[in-house]
């Protein structure tokens, strides 16, 4: 009789790779702090496809608010394209990093995710506008 050992790895299900997931909160001018520090979207990207796949979810009623940044993503979006926004971060626009939420279960729902925070948490703790 033989006895076969097996370990945990072994009989474990394979695991899928990560997703390449990024998420970006986009920013706009706030006339009030004089930072382009307003969130108008949410931008997410998964770079395991090609050509990477994009959930843009946007801020209601920020329509013109929004204009330059509706402007950028008309086109797909490449890592080319990000790394050049980053790098002009700090004029009218800007964006920042966002971590991946916690129990997102696509792409889709992770930007929803963040959209929500941000107008759960965010957007309130903002002064108006003003007229700058």
């Amino acid at each position: 009789m033989t006895t076969e050992l097996t370990t945990e790895a072994q009989t474990a299900e394979p695991t899928p790779a990560a997703p390449a997931w990024r998420l970006w909160i986009l920013l706009v001018w706030h006339p009030a702090l004089g930072l382009p520090v307003d969130p108008v979207a949410v931008l997410a990207l998964d770079d395991s496809r090609q050509p990477a796949e994009r959930v843009v979810r946007w801020v209601p009623l920020v329509y013109e608010t929004a204009d330059p940044w509706r402007e950028r993503l008309r086109e797909a979006t490449t890592n080319e394209d990000i790394e050049r926004w980053i790098q002009q971060s700090g004029g009218a626009c800007s964006l920042e990093p966002a971590d991946i939420p916690e129990g997102a279960l696509d792409l889709t729902h992770a930007a929803d995710l963040v959209l929500n925070e941000l107008l759960a948490e965010v957007i309130p703790a903002l002064p108006p506008r003003g007229d700058g």
